[in-house]
């Protein structure tokens, strides 16, 4: 019998972050537990498309020791038995949608339910911890902060700093991403903006207006998104949402200057190694792009306080985490 049974989302090359999270600390826990690797069906979030999810799922329900749900598929749950069942809940993005009705529906169906149902959640940051307890009532020693690892792909590069064209790197398209303001902050700056993530038409045409010269770049592999950190002189990542923030420790890993929002989690995940903006002020985000530029020393201290951060997120740390709480599930079934 497999111990543990890991389940993730339907594949997608344009979603990946949780997978990586867990493909990095795979390895350090498979010598202690066997691991087996399960995707749904389909990505799809109707009720149909909800139920023939858990209609597969439930076959497995007797395959494992421990059913953990890595994430965004929160629903999945309720195909295993409780006991034996972790959720982890990496943000409670889902609480933003503008339809109250979808609001409320995910607020039970992705939220509170499951986290009623589930023997134990984890969750990356106590930013998203504390929005788990305000709107579930949940018992906080029931939820286990457990940040995300830094992926063995991202080390230090040394690069010479072009303070007179550097390169701009912006990780993300979608709306909590702020590209918009990043690409207005930017306007009449000499530098070269790198934009990973699919660009709509609306961002296409308001990076033209602001005359940005830019690059984008989507689809890539996990050599070719190093290759993009280790190319940029500044790592811009003003998201005004996140529950964890993975561009904060990888930009810091690589040796890259790092402007970042001032808000949680990101402030507390970056620790001391970067440039804080308000991310809802065009001023702030530029003023803090200028400082990394024209300010060598203080670009200097950062990196340097970046590289000290990272190693809090060391991947071996963080799969001994993981490991106890399956432990511990074990123990009592």
């Amino acid at each position: 019998m497999t111990e543990v049974l890991q389940v993730f989302r339907k594949s997608d090359a344009d979603f990946f972050s949780l997978e990586n999270v867990f493909s990095s600390i795979r390895p350090y826990l498979n010598n202690t537990v066997s691991i087996e690797k399960y995707n749904l069906h389909t990505r799809a979030a109707g009720i149909n498309a909800i139920l023939k999810n858990l209609f597969y799922l439930n076959k497995n329900k007797d395959k494992a020791k421990v059913f953990h749900i890595t994430g965004d598929v929160h629903y999945s749950v309720f195909a295993f038995p409780r006991s034996k069942t972790i959720l982890t809940i990496h943000d409670c993005v889902f609480l933003q949608n503008p339809s109250p009705f979808k609001r409320w529906l995910f607020k039970k169906l992705w939220l509170q339910w499951p986290v009623k149902y589930s023997r134990m959640i984890t969750t990356i940051s106590e930013a998203t911890r504390k929005e788990i307890i305000s709107n579930t009532g949940c018992d906080e020693k029931k939820i286990v902060v457990i940040p995300d690892p830094l992926s063995k792909h991202f080390s230090y590069v040394k690069k010479n700093f072009n303070k007179s064209s550097p390169v701009v790197l912006q990780i993300g398209t979608w709306p909590n991403k702020n590209l918009n303001r990043v690409a207005t902050a930017l306007k009449g700056l000499p530098c070269k903006l790198s934009i990973i993530g699919k660009l709509s038409e609306e961002q296409k045409k308001l990076l033209s207006e602001n005359n940005i010269d830019y690059s984008n770049h989507f689809h890539l592999s996990d050599q070719d998104l190093v290759k993009q950190y280790a190319d940029a002189d500044i790592v811009v990542f003003a998201s005004t949402f996140e529950g964890f923030g993975l561009p904060v420790i990888e930009a810091q890993a690589m040796g890259r200057p790092l402007v970042t929002s001032n808000i949680s989690p990101m402030k507390e995940v970056a620790g001391e190694g970067a440039c804080f903006v308000n991310p809802l002020e065009i001023d702030s985000i530029r003023e803090g792009i200028m400082k990394v530029i024209e300010d060598d020393k203080f670009r200097e201290t950062i990196i340097a306080k970046g590289l000290e951060n990272v190693r809090k997120y060391d991947p071996e740390k963080i799969a001994d985490q993981y490991l106890f709480l399956y432990k511990k599930i074990m123990a009592n079934n």
